[in-house]
């Protein structure tokens, strides 16, 4: 921990409350595995980093010690090792193709030992407030986790926002909710299958996490119903006895253009699986990677083996029942909704990020505030790969950019003029992505990663 006369530095004043001047240093909000990466990042181009981490640990959502985690018990990686890990901090050999997650937090704690980043995050404390001061600065309030203790305000020369996008849970306004007698929980409060035991359980959401808790409750529950507004593209976790993102990696290596890899993908999936119809579940209404991959070996085996019912979406909730949009009602003890997440910038004006009506972050790459060069988001996007090796790339090009704007000021609003505030947002994948909330920050990781090692290389020379 830095100590607190480290911490402080020249006094300035705004609205007549003290503000602690920390001259060219960079605040890094979160300390889950794109805080880590961005600090490790940041130190590695020559920034003092003050890191603000709500928890007592790190690791973020990965860490189920932390109440606003949503790992559950069974929960293990979709994508596999070579895809999930940094691409400077491999994975153990004789870790399995998909880790645990209290394998993923040891992996974590590990990186932030070796590269000896806990001396520059300060645990227990949360951001109340980011505002932009002078010169392109921002003020940074801050106070002890829970609200306790006086609020203290820094002064630092840019911000990398990476408090996580998957924490704040998405519940929708169904008719009738309030009096359902049943339990409802989302599937953030979702940790242990016990918890099913003997009930009639249904779960909404045909995404991972809808998928996984169905095949728990498959398992425990004396009845389980899975209700999904669409049919979907079920991959099993290994193809041609291969983890399925490495199938796929081999696919891309063949730079085939993107409808004959849809064409070729789906084929195989319907030789893998076969048609979900005959399990009275819906032909998908898309082509593949047109929504977010859903990895699952287990979800058909149960539903050919009757433990879980697919059913449609919902219509409305009833005192002791839920009908379905096809008329029918099922009468559930417990409802979990795996119904996602909202990004949730608290702390931040939503100007600051464009942010539209809906909440959704109009930033290029995902990252870079168009309106406040010193203002950056790490880990905002969704992949049809593992997040760590992208954020990685995401926290150079980040890096990369703030030393040149230090050390080349006028080649630096040049290139910002050119490359970042003038460009319109993009997708960054060749698919025709659903436009839901869900897919906001969708990418394919191949053009995502080729985007920022285009900017990577226009910043070339900003090193420290």
């Amino acid at each position: 921990m830095t100590t607190s006369t480290d911490h402080d530095s020249a006094t300035l004043w705004r609205d007549g409350r003290p503000v602690y001047d920390r001259g060219e240093t960079v605040c890094v909000v979160g300390a889950g595995p794109s805080g880590l990466v961005a600090i490790k990042n940041l130190r590695e181009h020559g920034f003092g980093v003050d890191c603000y981490e709500r928890e007592t640990g790190v690791g973020g959502g990965w860490n189920w010690r932390h109440d606003r985690s949503p790992v559950y018990g069974s929960a293990h990686l979709i994508s596999s090792k070579p895809f999930t890990q940094f691409p400077d901090f491999p994975m153990p050999d004789d870790w399995p193709d998909y880790p645990h997650h209290s394998q993923v937090l040891s992996y974590l704690e590990r990186y932030a030992d070796h590269f000896d980043l806990r001396p520059h995050v300060w645990f227990g404390t949360e951001v109340v407030k980011v505002e932009p001061a002078d010169g392109m600065r921002w003020d940074v309030t801050t106070r002890s986790t829970g609200g306790y203790g006086a609020e203290r305000t820094h002064r630092y020369a840019a911000v990398v926002v990476a408090n996580g996008h998957n924490w704040s849970p998405n519940l929708p306004a169904y008719e009738g909710l309030d009096d359902f007698k049943g339990r409802v929980v989302h599937s953030s409060a979702y940790k242990d299958p016990a918890e099913l035991r003997g009930k009639r359980v249904l779960v909404i959401g045909g995404g991972n996490t809808g998928c996984d808790i169905a095949v728990e409750a498959a398992q425990q529950a004396s009845r389980c119903w899975h209700s999904t507004r669409r049919g979907y593209w079920y991959a099993p976790k290994y193809l041609l006895g291969r983890p399925a993102d490495q199938f796929h990696d081999a696919i891309l290596r063949l730079r085939l253009p993107l409808r004959l890899r849809q064409w070729l993908l789906q084929r195989t999936l319907r030789l893998a699986v076969g048609d979900l119809r005959r399990f009275g579940m819906r032909r998908p209404d898309h082509k593949v990677f047109e929504t977010h991959p859903i990895v699952n070996s287990q979800l058909i085996y149960h539903v050919g083996h009757g433990g879980i019912a697919p059913v449609p979406d919902i219509r409305r909730f009833r005192q002791y029942s839920v009908e379905l949009t096809d008329g029918t009602e099922v009468e559930p003890d417990v409802v979990i909704a795996a119904t996602g997440y909202r990004p949730r910038f608290e702390f931040l004006a939503p100007e600051a990020l464009a942010a539209t009506p809906e909440g959704r972050p109009r930033l290029h790459l995902h990252a870079f505030s168009r309106r406040h060069p010193t203002l950056a988001v790490a880990g905002l996007v969704e992949s049809d790969s593992g997040l760590l090796p992208l954020v990685h790339w995401q926290t150079v090009a980040i890096a990369r950019w703030l030393r040149l704007r230090e050390a080349a000021p006028q080649r630096a609003g040049e290139f910002w003029t050119g490359a970042v505030a003038k460009e319109a947002d993009r997708r960054w994948t060749g698919a025709k992505v659903q436009d839901t909330p869900r897919h906001w920050f969708e990418v394919s990781h191949v053009d995502y990663l080729r985007a920022l090692q285009k900017m990577i290389d226009g910043l070339a020379g900003a090193r420290a």
